[in-house]
C-alpha cells in the first residue's frame, strides 16, 4: 500500500472516530478501536513513554501556613503513539509526599508498550493506578499526557470532547502567599488590573494584618485559603465573619482535615461557602464531604489526573456540592489540562504557571482575569 494511500485512510478513519465519539455521565469516552484502524492501514503502533526531571523556579518565595519554598520539583512526561506526542507532568509540592525520585521510580514501572489503542483510557489508566498505591502526581503525569495525545488524535480540545462552552470558563484567582506587609502590597500591586479576584494564604497569628495590608492597596474580591491553619472552630468562625466584612467570598480548608466534625460545624454556621482541599484527594472522598463542606477543590496532582477529575465534577454536582478547580505550582502543561474542565466549575485557582519563571509551554492564558482556552487539540499546548 502506498504511503499516500495509507495516510489518506488514517485521516479519513480518524475523522470518523471523532464524529462518533460519545460521552457517558461520568465522562468515559467511547470510540472505535484504533487497533482495527491500524490493521486497516497496514500497521500496528504501540504507546511509548518518556520522562525527565525538571525543577520549577518560583518568581517569589512562596509561603503558606506550614512551609516556604523557592522551587518545586517536577517531572515532565511524554507519551507517543504513531508519531504523535502527548505532554504531561508531575508537580510535587512538599505536602504531597512525592519526590522526583519517587515519581521517576513509579514511571519506570509503567509499561505502555503493551497497549496499541490509546482510546482505551479506562483500561490504561486503571492499569497505571494499580501499579502502586498513592503516587497520585506520578499517575496524573501519565493521565495528562494520554489525554493530550487522544485529543490530538481526535483533532479536538478536551473542553469540546466533554461538551463544554469555553466562554463559560470563570475568572481565576491569583495567589498571594504569606509574607511581610510590604511584600504582600508589592505582590498585589504587581498584578493590579490583571485579575478580578485574589487568593490569599492565611492560617497564622497575623491573618488580619495580612488582609488589611492587601485591602490598603485593592478592593478586589478575595478567596481565602487557611491551609488547615485554624485549630479552634469558634476562632475559625469568628475569622470567617470578620473576613466576610473585608470582601472575602469563600473559604478553603479552614481547619485540619482530621477535624471533620468541627469543619461541619463551621460550614453550618459560616456566612461564606467552605471548600475542601486537604480533606480530600480522589473520587472516593467526594461523598464524605457532603455536610462537611459546601464544595470541593479538585487538583489533578491529588486525584490522578483528568479522567478522575471529570468523574469528581459529575459526582459533586449530583450530590449538590460546589466545585472548584485548583493547581500546584506547575507549567502550563498541567494548568492547561485542568483548565479544560474549568467551564464546569464555580471557582478556579489556575495560576500555577504564572508563579514560575521557567515555563516550557504556552497553553491556557489569563486575559483580564479570565481563563481563556484556545482551540488547539488535546490540552491546548505549544512548546516554547
Amino acid at each position: 500500500m502506498s504511503q499516500n494511500r495509507r495516510q489518506f485512510l488514517k485521516t479519513t478513519l480518524m475523522a470518523t472516530v471523532g464524529a462518533g465519539l460519545a460521552i457517558d455521565n461520568i465522562g468515559a469516552v467511547q470510540a472505535p478501536s484504533l487497533f482495527h484502524i491500524n490493521r486497516l492501514v497496514g500497521g500496528e503502533s504501540h504507546l511509548k513513554i518518556r520522562f525527565f526531571p525538571y525543577e520549577l523556579k518560583l518568581n517569589h518565595v512562596f509561603t503558606v501556613s506550614s512551609f516556604s519554598r523557592t522551587t518545586t520539583p517536577d517531572v515532565q512526561v511524554e507519551v507517543e503513539y504513531d508519531g504523535i506526542v502527548g505532554y504531561g507532568e508531575a508537580s510535587m509540592p512538599p505536602y504531597l509526599g512525592e519526590s522526583i525520585e519517587s515519581v521517576m521510580a513509579f514511571l519506570k514501572q509503567v509499561d505502555l508498550n503493551q497497549f496499541t489503542d490509546p482510546f482505551q483510557l479506562e483500561d490504561i489508566l486503571s492499569y497505571v493506578d494499580h501499579i502502586a498505591p498513592e503516587n497520585t502526581a506520578a499517575k496524573a503525569s501519565v493521565d495528562i499526557a494520554l489525554h493530550d495525545l487522544v485529543g490530538k488524535l481526535l483533532k479536538a480540545p478536551w473542553y469540546k470532547i466533554w461538551g463544554l462552552d469555553k466562554e463559560k470558563a470563570p475568572n481565576t484567582t491569583y495567589t498571594i502567599g504569606i509574607d511581610t506587609d510590604e511584600m504582600v502590597k508589592q505582590k498585589t500591586q504587581e498584578v493590579a488590573g490583571k485579575f478580578k479576584i485574589l487568593k490569599v494564604k492565611v492560617g497564622t497569628d497575623h491573618d488580619k494584618q495580612l488582609i488589611n495590608a492587601i485591602r490598603s492597596v485593592t478592593d478586589l474580591p478575595i478567596a481565602v485559603d487557611a491551609n488547615q491553619g485554624w485549630k479552634d472552630k469558634y476562632y475559625a468562625l469568628d475569622m470567617i465573619n470578620w473576613l466576610k466584612e473585608k470582601g472575602v467570598v469563600m473559604i478553603e480548608q479552614p481547619m485540619p482535615k482530621e477535624q471533620l466534625a468541627d469543619l461541619a460545624w463551621v460550614t453550618e454556621h459560616s456566612p461564606l461557602p467552605t471548600f475542601a482541599d486537604e480533606s480530600m484527594k480522589r473520587l472516593s472522598d467526594v461523598s464524605r464531604m457532603v455536610g462537611v463542606f459546601n464544595g470541593i477543590n479538585i487538583k489533578l496532582m491529588k486525584c490522578t489526573g483528568m479522567r478522575e477529575a471529570w468523574k469528581m465534577v459529575t459526582l459533586a454536582r449530583a450530590l449538590g456540592l460546589k466545585v472548584m478547580v485548583g493547581c500546584m505550582t506547575e507549567t502550563s502543561c498541567a494548568v492547561s489540562a485542568a483548565a479544560q474542565f474549568s467551564p464546569a466549575v464555580d471557582f478556579a485557582d489556575l495560576d500555577g504557571n504564572l508563579l514560575i519563571a521557567n515555563d516550557r509551554f504556552k497553553g491556557m492564558v489569563v486575559e483580564n482575569g479570565k481563563i481563556t482556552l484556545n482551540d488547539l487539540p488535546g490540552i491546548g499546548l505549544k512548546k516554547l
